[in-house]
C-alpha cells in the first residue's frame, strides 16, 4: 500500500489521531496552516472529489459532521473555522486520497489564495 493516508488509516504510519471509527480517521496535520489544522480522512481510498458517486453521500456527510464535532471539541466552533476539500494539483491537493481540512484558531481571509 503506497498511499500515505491509507497507511495512516491502517495504523502502519503514526499520526496524532483525534478520532477513529470504522469509516473515518482524523489527525493533526504535520504541516499546520493554522493553530488548529486537522485532516479528516475516510478509510476507503477515494483519490479526489471527482471520484465520488451518490453512493458516497453518507460518507461525505459523516466527514462534515465530524468536522463540526472536532471544531467544538478543539474550542474553535464558536469563533469560526474553515473546512476545505482540495481537488487535484491546481487546487493544492498533494495527497491523492480524499480528505477534509479543518482549520481554525486564527482569522481566515478571503479569497484564500
Amino acid at each position: 500500500m503506497s498511499c500515505l493516508f491509507c497507511r495512516i488509516a491502517s495504523g502502519e504510519l503514526p499520526a496524532k489521531m483525534i478520532h477513529e471509527d470504522a469509516t473515518l480517521v482524523a489527525f493533526h496535520d504535520i504541516n499546520p496552516q493554522a493553530p488548529v489544522h486537522v485532516l479528516i480522512v475516510p478509510r476507503q481510498h477515494i483519490a479526489t472529489l471527482n471520484e465520488l458517486s451518490a453512493d458516497d453521500d453518507e460518507l461525505v456527510g459523516a466527514m462534515l459532521r465530524r468536522a463540526a464535532v472536532i471544531a467544538r471539541d478543539l474550542g474553535i466552533a464558536a469563533r469560526g473555522y474553515r473546512t476545505v476539500f482540495n481537488c487535484n494539483r491546481e487546487a493544492g491537493q498533494t495527497v491523492f486520497h480524499l480528505h477534509l481540512h479543518v482549520l481554525g484558531g486564527r482569522p481566515m481571509h478571503w479569497p484564500p489564495g
